[in-house]
């Protein structure tokens, strides 16, 4: 998670959200990167993206299987999605959406965690609040 927490502070930087991300199979580093939504002008290169197809690209396949994501921010529907597809075994996150500031949710009532334990509990494990702290200190910094 501290690799995460450097990649969203690059960046942030860089002007974009202060998100990142690492990939790791069985204790070794795949892949890292940030959210680089406003440096690419790509509404898809959220941190989780950016680096799943890093990782993919790395491998030379897009089979993720066993690997463990680590990210910021409690991953976004299309993140999730993502990481479902590439075959991803665990998510990691630091801050959830109750941690930071509305402006990185939705404010309906859905909630992308709760649909990946009651539709995919058998293919992905799910744990929060990794350096909580730390990580809701980038969205809130009085947190």
């Amino acid at each position: 998670m501290r690799l995460a927490l450097e990649q969203a502070r690059i960046g942030q930087l860089a002007g974009n959200a202060p998100i990142g991300c690492v990939i790791v199979s069985h204790g070794t580093l795949v892949a890292l990167g940030h959210n680089r939504v406003v440096s690419d002008c790509d509404p898809t290169a959220h941190a989780e993206i950016v680096t799943i197809r890093a990782a993919s690209r790395a491998l030379a396949h897009p089979d993720l299987t066993d690997m463990t994501l680590y990210s910021t921010l409690q991953p976004c529907g299309m993140c999730s999605m993502a990481s479902l597809w590439a075959n991803i075994t665990r998510i990691v996150y630091g801050a959830g959406r109750a941690d930071v500031h509305p402006m990185y949710f939705e404010e309906r009532h859905f909630d992308t965690l709760d649909y990946l334990h009651d539709a995919y509990s058998a293919h992905i494990t799910l744990t929060g609040s990794i350096l909580l702290k730390d990580c809701a200190s980038l969205y809130c910094p009085s947190a």
